[in-house]
């Protein structure tokens, strides 16, 4: 038993930022800074709407999720090659060995680079040999999750599926991102359960702009594993009684949630009452590039925002992501030995 409260409040940083933990949602699009978007626009010749690295990330003011797309999907456009998307997600790799990942599911979004006319082979390959060095030389167990875009129609969400097939060995399973409004999870019931039966892992965006009825849609008709931020969910006492019941995990994006007008400040977050009400919520980074911090500073300034939560709440968090991770248990306990550690040498 870990003696939480004999870890003093001024140390909780620093242990989070050096205890081993997991990241379960982030967009490797999302993790595209400014600085690599104009090496690699001027690598493969693209030009861009913006004269400088600060013009570019001056125009990271969004009103919404949908403000924030528009300019993601135009920092994607320098994307071409199998190389560039190994460095995108190498670069990603090199941030997360800093902030002692030592677990991480990629998303990407293969629609994105298709519609450019960009080959599926090449942005599965470039993010699966990023992936394969994370593990050889930074020690970071890497696996990709191919997400439809749920603004296009599922006809598209299903070609997709079929064109990465070849592919399969590359990536262990499915999501669902992009806007949100006014595309419910049942929009992709048979790409889902194409996908199911096909034996990928399942994860749905849910709850975060969308009403909480989209949360149990993910859940019932796409019959998916975890929910991708969720946070709505608080608004259904029937939806939040479930999900503490199942354990269903949420991987929950504060620096996200702010910067797209989910919450107005961080000190507004629901992270406490989500983790009172016995949800198995997580910290992530969902698209740091854009929205002002990599896993690290989602956690350390959550709980600097958030005095209500301390150590334990700390190690829950970062418990939560182990054990929702999409890995055999017994490496899930390995890691779950070495975060217990950890809070246990923090405690004295």
């Amino acid at each position: 038993m870990i003696p939480f409260d004999a870890i003093p409040r001024d140390q909780l940083p620093a242990l989070l930022r050096t205890a081993p933990k997991a990241e379960l949602h982030i967009h490797i699009e999302g993790s595209l800074e400014p600085e690599l978007i104009f090496k690699l626009a001027q690598r493969n010749g693209v030009k861009l709407d913006y004269p400088s690295v600060e013009a570019l990330r001056a125009a990271y003011a969004f009103t919404d999720l949908q403000s924030f797309l528009d300019i993601y999907y135009a920092g994607a456009s320098v994307l071409l090659k199998e190389e560039d998307f190994f460095d995108m997600a190498w670069a990603y790799f090199e941030r997360a060995a800093a902030d002692n990942i030592v677990r991480a599911e990629l998303f990407f979004d293969p629609q994105t680079h298709t519609a450019r006319g960009v080959d599926i082979g090449v942005v599965i390959r470039g993010l699966h040999h990023a992936c394969q060095r994370a593990h050889q030389e930074l020690g970071i167990s890497a696996d990709l999750i191919l997400c439809f875009l749920r603004h296009l129609s599922e006809e598209d969400a299903l070609a997709t599926l079929e064109a990465a097939l070849p592919y399969r060995q590359y990536f262990i399973g499915v999501g669902l991102d992009s806007s949100e409004r006014d595309h419910p999870p049942e929009k992709f019931a048979r790409v889902f359960a194409k996908c199911r039966a096909l034996g990928l892992r399942l994860v749905a965006h849910a709850g975060e702009e969308g009403p909480p009825a989209y949360v149990t849609s993910a859940l019932d008709v796409l019959k998916v594993e975890r929910i991708d931020h969720g946070v709505r969910s608080l608004e259904d006492p029937e939806l939040v009684k479930r999900l503490a019941k199942e354990r269903v995990p949420l991987t929950v994006c504060p620096l996200s949630n702010v910067k797209l007008c989910v919450f107005k400040d961080l000190s507004q977050h629901n992270l406490p009452a989500l983790l009172d009400a016995g949800l198995a919520a997580m910290l992530n980074s969902d698209d740091p590039a854009y929205f002002g911090g990599y896993l690290n500073e989602n956690l350390v300034q959550t709980f600097e925002a958030l005095p209500q939560l301390g150590p334990r709440q700390a190690y829950q968090v970062l418990r939560n992501s182990f054990e929702a991770s999409f890995v055999p248990d017994e490496r899930k306990q390995a890691w779950i030995a070495q975060l217990d550690r950890a809070f246990a040498e923090a405690a004295g």
